[in-house]
């Protein structure tokens, strides 16, 4: 049977370069056009080079010819980035064996150098389910790589910047990925988690998680209680320009990898899990870090949310990983 070929983008794409409207809205090209410095990207890798998945034809489903992740380099406020951006509507941005690849291997030219020069940083902007279930050993075991790969990078001094703010979240094994990152930023419209809602519900019935109660998985999973938490490093409105500001303030500030460094995580874990173990809520681990009326915390805008949550962060450093 033959399948049919999609491409992650449209003609369209070249016009959304201006660094302003929805993050969420956009696709991953057009996310990278406004994100980065006008006309400084060129994508490695392009859909004209045909990379596809070898495993999806064969099971009579559709490819896309950069199977999902469009890769390259360009600049962001002049410094030189490195760029992967997951297309949404490919499969729910999941990883499959080339998807995997693509990303492994911009990483690794960050951590060799490209002309012998470190990038100021690299960019991950996560948009996804998890790994495509139709090719699922290649991917877990390219989940596996992307993961190494980050560590080459940040031990050669180049910071990773994890971007969350798609319609899919970050779930799966890019989840676990993310947290390996220097610096995570999240909008409110953006989710962080292993396993997502669905497959919570599926293993444990909806006594335990109701998928379908979505003020249930924002309040879990969403960026506000992940920022509370320290899970993220900023919180940005869904906007294009404040990812893009935000992303800039980390390039160039890689942050230590060392035993040290997984010691403290590890402990802050810990300190977490006997701390709020009793909670049945995000709104209870809110209270308990001291935050007043905490059922009004989805309800705010990020300005206001923001300085009642840098104050509960501050309180509770040791539960978070900027102690």
């Amino acid at each position: 049977m033959s399948a049919c070929i999609l491409e992650s983008g449209n003609a369209r794409d070249d016009a959304f370069h201006v660094h302003a409207g929805s993050y969420l809205e956009r696709t991953a090209r057009q996310r990278i056009a406004a994100l980065l410095d006008e006309r400084s990207f060129t994508e490695i890798l392009p859909p004209s080079e045909r990379h596809v998945s070898p495993h999806l034809p064969m099971l009579g489903q559709p490819v896309a010819l950069d199977d999902g992740v469009v890769i390259g380099e360009g600049r962001l406020g002049g410094a030189p980035v490195l760029i992967a951006a997951q297309e949404p509507a490919f499969m729910g941005g999941s990883v499959g064996e080339v998807h995997g690849a693509k990303i492994v291997g911009l990483l690794q030219r960050a951590a060799e150098g490209v002309a012998n020069a470190c990038p100021a940083g690299v960019l991950l902007l996560l948009d996804t389910g998890g790994v495509r279930l139709h090719e699922a050993n290649a991917g877990l075991t390219a989940i596996s790589e992307i993961q190494r790969a980050v560590f080459d990078a940040r031990a050669a001094g180049v910071p990773v910047i994890v971007l969350i703010g798609g319609g899919n979240g970050c779930y799966g094994g890019l989840g676990i990925v993310s947290k390996c990152c220097d610096y995570v930023i999240v909008s409110e419209e953006g989710r962080l988690a292993v396993s997502g809602p669905e497959v919570i519900e599926a293993a444990h019935g909806v006594e335990e998680f109701d998928a379908r109660d979505r003020a249930l998985v924002w309040r879990t999973m969403g960026g506000k209680h992940r920022y509370i938490l320290g899970d993220a490093d900023d919180i940005v409105p869904d906007d294009i320009a404040a990812f893009r500001s935000a992303a800039q303030r980390r390039l160039g500030h890689p942050r230590p990898l060392s035993l040290e460094a997984v010691e403290r995580e590890h402990a802050m874990l810990q300190q977490r899990l006997q701390r709020f173990a009793d909670c049945r809520d995000a709104t209870q681990i809110w209270s308990a870090l001291g935050i007043a009326e905490p059922q009004r915390v989805p309800l705010m805008d990020i300005d206001a949310f923001t300085e009642i949550a840098d104050a509960a962060r501050e309180k509770g450093r040791g539960e978070n990983n900027h102690a």
